[in-house]
């Protein structure tokens, strides 16, 4: 994947939360890769650590990584803001980070799941309303919520993560109606189970993974280069006709 395929993105800014993450880090090369520049977000360490070495190793330019709390919203917004008025706005939001915790409903305290909703919701809309002034007044934008398949029904024990994301579904189809007179699109992505770091919480790995695989059509894992070619061409010129869209990238497991 190269500038030939997504030359639109040349010269865009991109604010990507969770962008060192499991299914961040790809798509960030590949977005640094066309000549975006890609304000990262994340709080990993260890991550960051690992995404700033991988893009030095391909020589490629137009990263800044910033360490900020989704969990502290005005600390999150002023700091947002004073980036976007430094670099002059984003044109592309990707909203990417979440929290996932599993136990069942009724283990969960109120301050958990609004802990979730913070993190998972919230802070997306912070950087939506954060960018949003900016594509504005260029005409041009494009929002990204990641979603989940988890929406559709069939997992226990993740009540705030499923409402999570069944909500920023809602808030991509709500703002996809509001801003398209204004040149900007807003779709979701609802990635299947890919191995992540959130596969950890299943007790049982090996019938984790045949569940997956049982499920889907195609019968292989997925990988962070499918999210990172979806992001992409949502992000791109390629799909300045598709808003209020949400795509399964999940093998075929749910299809509807």
């Amino acid at each position: 994947m190269g500038k030939d395929n997504f030359g639109s993105l040349a010269g865009k800014t991109v604010l990507y939360t969770g962008a060192a993450g499991g299914l961040g880090l790809e798509t960030t090369l590949h977005l640094l890769g066309t000549g975006a520049r890609v304000i990262a977000v994340d709080n990993d360490d260890a991550k960051i650590a690992t995404l700033r070495a991988a893009a030095a190793e391909k020589k490629l330019d137009g990263l800044a990584i910033h360490k900020l709390d989704l969990s502290d919203l005005e600390g999150l917004r002023r700091a947002l803001q004073a980036i976007a008025d430094d670099i002059g706005g984003f044109d592309i939001v990707i909203n990417n980070a979440a929290i996932y915790p599993s136990k069942k409903f009724e283990d969960y305290t109120l301050a958990e799941m609004q802990r979730v909703q913070t993190i998972n919701v919230d802070a997306g809309i912070v950087c939506v309303q954060v960018a949003l002034p900016f594509m504005k007044a260029k005409g041009w934008g494009r929002i990204i919520n990641m979603s989940s398949i988890t929406r559709s029904g069939g997992w226990s024990d993740l009540t705030p993560y499923v409402q999570s994301k069944a909500a920023v579904v809602g808030l991509a189809r709500a703002w996809a109606r509001e801003f398209g007179a204004h040149g900007i699109t807003v779709n979701a992505i609802a990635p299947g189970a890919f191995p992540t770091d959130a596969e950890k919480i299943h007790p049982d790995l090996v019938a984790y993974e045949k569940r997956i695989l049982d499920s889907q059509a195609i019968k292989r894992r997925g990988n962070s280069n499918d999210i990172a070619n979806a992001l992409m061409f949502l992000a791109s010129d390629a799909a300045s006709f598709i808003t209020g869209q949400t795509i399964n990238v999940d093998g075929g497991w749910i299809m509807y």
